[in-house]
């Protein structure tokens, strides 16, 4: 990802994405509207008055292949459009910062950062048993003069990316320390 450079010496850590139940449940409509001709003229001979409709909504049928050829290639369209957000929202984890890049449209994108010498507090938050069960949750990140927080829904393993920002803002303050210590601040 070219998003955002690198500072000199910084170095990435993690880079994480949603966890991939999100993904899959987005995709799932799709999946049910892709059978969806192929069940139709069976459902309709179910009920007596559209039951005469039914054999000309058979796949086979020539003109019937032209509009399934045209469903599925919509639905294919906005598949591929849930996938491409769900890869370009990211959260990466460097030595220094925590970035997070946000793609709400194929053009609008937003990437923000917040330096790990000024975080605060962490919080990570697991509810319910699905995200028990697959080890999902979400993060707040507080961080020091700010009003703002980072919050990251859906992370896989928030416990354990949770230590890795405390750990590694730990270090970005001491570090930050020694560096005005060296410059007599």
């Amino acid at each position: 990802m070219k998003e955002f450079d690198l500072e000199e010496g910084e170095t990435v850590i993690l880079e994480t994405r949603k966890h991939w139940f999100f993904f899959c449940a987005e995709l799932l409509p799709y999946v049910l509207l892709a059978l969806f001709p192929f069940v139709l003229p069976s459902l309709l001979q179910l009920w007596a008055p559209t039951a005469v409709f039914a054999p000309h909504l058979v796949p086979g049928a020539p003109y019937m292949r032209v509009v399934l050829g045209l469903w599925l290639i919509a639905l294919w369209t906005s598949a591929w459009s849930h996938f491409t957000l769900y890869y370009l929202n990211a959260w990466i984890l460097t030595n220094r910062r925590i970035i997070e890049i946000k793609q709400h449209e194929y053009f609008n994108r937003e990437v923000s950062s917040l330096l790990l010498s000024r975080v605060q507090d962490t919080t990570t938050d697991v509810r319910g048993f699905l995200e028990s069960l697959l080890g999902m949750g979400d993060i707040r990140v507080q961080s020091a003069g700010a009003l703002e927080e980072f919050y990251m829904h859906g992370v896989p393993h928030p416990e354990r990316m949770r230590d890795l920002i405390l750990m590694t803002a730990q270090t970005a303050a001491k570090e930050e320390l020694a560096a005005d210590d060296k410059q007599g601040i």
